[in-house]
């Protein structure tokens, strides 16, 4: 439930960061103005560093269910001291990384988008930012997922319990459950994949930026409803919290 958490948090950061976005864009579009407001610099960097918690949250997660099957004795890895340490080390890392792309003045403002991001074009920053913000995440993700696949069918074909084979195939769909998020957004994240890509070789079109995250925002709330019908303790919770009725009392005069 921590590491879902985690991914939640990340999640409505990500959304809080772009809805402020676009309310900015909304409002200079209105008053028909180019204009760069003091905290547009920071919007930038803080959907960088969402987006690597994002990504990485995903990651431990699916690390977390390969220890749970392949090291299931290793208790210390899977504990709460150890996950709150991983949690945290990534919001580090997520923080600094983008230090980059701020030090050699890489965001800047787009006037035609209204928002402030790195430029679309071939640079050492740019590649960086592909590689650790979103193929490490991604392919370590789908790598685990395809692992554990491999694992649990060759327990499947040797002396297991039941109850130990039960288990691993039920982490083993949590782990999948995992890669469809990710392929989710993997899938809305293609239009920013072939802006990135056209920027190595030419200009990508006007208003790139904003088909680019138009499609992200989309991806946000169906990777909520995902999360949401595919973890039952949150759900549970939820609606434990939603069907509560507060016991009300009635005086009777005397």
């Amino acid at each position: 439930m921590m590491l879902v958490a985690n991914s939640c948090l990340a999640e409505l950061l990500i959304t809080c960061d772009l809805f402020w976005m676009a309310i900015f864009a909304l409002e200079n579009d209105l008053k028909q103005q180019q204009y760069m407001d003091s905290f547009c610099i920071f919007r930038g960097y803080a959907i960088y560093t969402t987006c690597f918690t994002q990504n990485y949250s995903y990651f431990l997660q699916a690390i977390y269910r390969y220890m749970s099957i392949v090291h299931p004795t290793r208790l210390f890895w899977r504990s709460k001291r150890v996950q709150i340490f991983f949690i945290g080390l990534s919001w580090f890392i997520g923080v600094i990384c983008v230090f980059p792309h701020l030090f050699t003045g890489r965001i800047v403002y787009h006037s035609d988008d209204q928002i402030c991001q790195m430029s679309l074009n071939l640079s050492v920053v740019t590649v960086y930012n592909v590689v650790l913000l979103y193929l490490i995440p991604v392919n370590g993700t789908i790598f685990i997922y395809f692992k554990l696949v491999r694992y649990v069918k060759q327990m499947s074909t040797h002396v297991t319990s039941a109850n130990t084979l039960l288990r691993a195939q039920r982490e083993l769909n949590m782990v999948h459950r995992i890669v469809v998020l990710v392929s989710l957004l993997v899938a809305f994240g293609l239009p920013y994949a072939i802006f990135i890509f056209m920027g190595f070789f030419t200009q990508p079109p006007k208003y790139h930026f904003r088909i680019a995250y138009t499609s992200i925002s989309v991806s946000l709330i169906i990777i909520m409803i995902t999360i949401f019908q595919s973890t039952e303790p949150l759900k549970a919770f939820i609606s434990r919290k939603i069907n509560r009725r507060p016991i009300m009392t009635v005086q009777t005069a005397e």
